[in-house]
């Protein structure tokens, strides 16, 4: 297993997050020794969604108006049709996720959560893969959209859907672990 004792990773949610697509990456990182801090719109308590109701509600540890992409090592961003379509209207939080990019730190999102990575425009030429009903949004963003379980492509994990977790939350570690990764040349 990979050590991440050294490692600080972010989880941006907000209201109506897929509670699956939260806390099983977010346990694989603290298995694995990382400090994980939920980041979000507001202080509070945040509501997941779960087999299409409202599910746990979970602690915010900071605010965007607290934290930059600078004080973590990695971003995470779970799914859930509500969360990524309430944070990317959001610009501290598309400027949040465009910041882990442009620093060249590992950004994973499942399953709705690469809206939020269009949105940033951080997606030209990438390969990923996310929710099949948002494939046609990631394109027209410019990435190579495949149907796969887990696409890493220097340093940006994605994967489908909740089935898709085990594979997700293994290579979630390990790209935290590799640390940065060089920007993809322009040409690709």
């Amino acid at each position: 297993m990979k050590n991440l004792s050294e490692k600080k990773v972010a989880i941006l949610v907000t209201d109506g997050f897929e509670q699956s697509e939260f806390t099983e990456p977010k346990k694989a990182v603290e298995t694995a020794g990382a400090k994980v801090h939920v980041v979000s719109l507001e202080n509070g308590p945040i509501k997941s969604w779960i087999d299409g109701n409202w599910g746990s509600e979970f602690q915010v540890d900071k605010t965007l108006d607290e934290v930059s992409a600078s004080d973590y090592d990695s971003l995470i961003l779970p799914g859930g049709v509500i969360n990524p379509d309430k944070l990317r209207r959001n610009s501290k939080a598309v400027n949040f996720v465009k910041s882990f990019v442009e620093q060249e730190k590992p950004v994973s999102a499942i399953c709705h959560g690469p809206w939020l990575l269009a949105e940033a425009g951080v997606l030209k030429g990438r390969k990923i893969t996310s929710f099949s009903s948002i494939k046609t949004d990631l394109i027209n963003a410019g990435a190579h959209w495949v149907d796969e379980e887990v696409v890493v492509d220097h340093g940006l994990t994605t994967s489908r859907s909740p089935n898709d977790l085990p594979a997700f939350c293994k290579k979630v570690v390990e790209e935290i672990a590799e640390g940065k990764h060089a920007k993809m040349s322009e040409s690709a």
